[in-house]
């Protein structure tokens, strides 16, 4: 039997065994979500990926009788049909939706990885949704015990503010939205509150654990006690404030108080209905959002140290790549070779997110991840696409770059220079006439859009302070309506993929800066453009001078850790 057989077997046995379940919870089908009980996107025990090897970060699968269906974004159809087509139906979400497709049906799900709002939007009314407090996927294969890894504090020359501050700023907010508590779901909000840090998540320095806030200051803080030693040893935390998660119910009930703002996106049905049985919801907005992705001055000056670090690397490898001659270059090869460089500096910790490495068709896989079943030689005629990001101390990256390595056709030649107008175009743009991620969207593609090309991504997503490589509330989107402030960073990244042949990104992380009561973007990201792959003639002088002005300033901030061989060939492309 081949390994593609026995996989194939291995699936279709597991998800008789949730089947087999059924009868005992008297449940139809059972959902199940890519995230864990803390919503994160990067999750340790991944309950998808078990069921349906779908190694992609967002999407659910539903699991019937007789048949089997996984709902994914526009990012991920080409991946899940790869990954996951032998054995799932692949939907593609919001274009089709559960409740659009199921009737009277008795859906099982787990309480404490659902929020009422991811019901509502995927559901609606047309099921009979069946809490289940057993999760079926943690009963045919227990997770992982992991091993407890101590949170810790962050300097404070690392953080701009104190925790202290930032709790005064949060408890305001509770008074003014007349509310008594602010529950504090997502950990990541938690994280930039206290100024602490985790080892919970594969790709971000995630703190996994829950915060109450009072009007009065107060603090309670849910988390396993001994992932607090460090932090009571330092007094950054009482034994008073601890409370362990399994207790959130009586802490709730001992609270003095009425109403309690919570986070819609990120409380579980679970902590909700608990939360209800002592207060009622005054607002489902968790503040910390809006407050966190306005980074202040430190956090801006430590994220730009960062990606003057990160663009050495980078530019070390895009020489490299550019200039080989090894005939046995594969995805994997360049990945790990990316990697090295980013190892030799002392302040990068590990990967962002996965390596995303793909060549020639696997290119036009939006998220792909190259592996040893899917492998494959880069060829001198391969369009190569290579996103990939770090978490320094202390700062996130994220770039995309898309090189050739021989003269490319006239055709991939446009399309690049359409995307790179595009990348241009929200670049330069004027912040007060074009001040939401809606509006940037479209600049973003309307070159494309010209020719009759499109992408189905979002331009550019938030990007956290050494957090979450993907940050909320503001993006670049088509239904994005959040108005850019100074301080938030976010990522440019337009795009085009033709199925079967080949993929192109560009990817800059750019953050609001104020000047002169002006606000415009500034780049943090620090790599040459593979000019080889641009068509002069379709840009305008606006565009050919910012690109040779990033080029001058990229080559002057990075060419003093850059060899005279790099140097030389990057000088070559200006």
């Amino acid at each position: 039997m081949d390994t593609i057989s026995k996989k194939i077997k291995v699936i279709k046995k597991k998800i008789s065994k949730i089947v087999s379940l059924f009868s005992k919870y008297n449940i139809d089908g059972y959902i199940i979500p890519k995230n864990d009980n803390f919503f994160s996107e990067y999750v340790q025990h991944d309950r998808l990926n078990i069921i349906s090897k779908f190694s992609g970060s967002a999407g659910f699968a539903v699991i019937l009788r007789n048949k089997n269906y996984l709902f994914v974004d526009g990012r991920y159809t080409l991946q899940a049909k790869k990954e996951s087509g032998e054995y799932f139906k692949i939907i593609e979400f919001p274009k089709l939706l559960p409740k659009d497709l199921f009737k009277n049906i008795n859906m099982g799900f787990d309480p404490s990885l659902f929020t009422k709002l991811q019901l509502n939007y995927f559901f609606g009314n047309n099921l009979n949704l069946r809490p289940v407090n057993e999760n079926l996927i943690d009963i045919i294969k227990k997770p992982k015990i992991k091993k407890i890894r101590p949170f810790y504090s962050l300097p404070n020359y690392a953080t701009g503010m104190s925790h202290s501050r930032k709790i005064s700023l949060v408890s305001n907010i509770i008074k003014k939205n007349k509310s008594d508590y602010l529950f504090i779901s997502a950990p990541e909000n938690v994280a930039w509150l206290l100024n602490i840090r985790g080892s919970d998540s594969p790709f971000s320095p995630m703190p996994n654990c829950n915060c109450l806030v009072s009007k009065n200051k107060e603090v309670f803080l849910l988390s396993n006690r001994n992932k607090l030693k460090k932090l009571l040893k330092q007094k950054k935390i009482f034994n008073h404030q601890i409370v362990e998660p399994q207790n959130l119910e009586n802490l709730i009930t001992k609270l003095n108080g009425k109403k309690i703002i919570i986070d819609a996106k990120t409380c579980s049905i679970k902590n909700e209905e608990l939360i209800l049985k002592n207060f009622s919801i005054n607002g489902r907005e968790d503040p910390c959002y809006i407050l966190k992705s306005k980074k202040n001055s430190v956090e801006i000056k430590n994220t730009i140290k960062s990606h003057i670090e990160d663009g050495v690397a980078l530019t070390k490898f895009l020489y490299w790549i550019k200039n080989i001659k090894n005939i046995n270059l594969t995805e994997l090869s360049a990945e790990k070779k990316l990697e090295y460089f980013r190892k030799k500096n002392k302040n990068y910790l590990y990967p962002s997110f996965n390596t995303i490495a793909g060549s020639g068709p696997n290119g036009a896989i939006v998220h792909y991840r190259a592996s040893k079943n899917t492998n494959r030689k880069i060829n001198k005629n391969d369009i190569f696409l290579c996103d990939s990001g770090g978490q320094y101390k202390y700062g996130t990256t994220d770039v995309t770059r898309t090189i050739c390595f021989s003269k490319p056709s006239n055709k991939i030649k446009k399309i690049f220079t359409l995307v790179l107008k595009g990348h241009i175009a929200v670049t330069i743009s004027n912040l007060k006439k074009n001040n939401t991620g809606k509006q940037l969207d479209y600049r973003a593609r309307k070159f494309l859009r010209k020719n009759g090309y499109d992408f189905k991504h979002g331009t550019g997503h938030g990007v956290g302070y050494f957090l979450n490589v993907h940050e909320g509330p503001q993006s670049i989107s088509k239904y994005n309506n959040i108005k850019l402030q100074e301080g938030m960073v976010l990522s440019n990244e337009p795009g085009f993929y033709e199925k079967g042949k080949f993929g192109i990104r560009i990817e800059n992380l750019i953050f609001v800066k104020k000047t002169k009561n002006k606000l415009n973007f500034e780049n943090l990201t620090l790599a040459p453009i593979d000019k080889d792959l641009i068509d002069y003639k379709l840009l305008n002088k606006e565009e050919k001078d910012y690109i040779l002005k990033y080029h001058l300033m990229v080559y002057s901030k990075l060419s003093n850790f850059l060899n005279t061989k790099e140097k030389r060939w990057f000088i070559k492309n200006l």
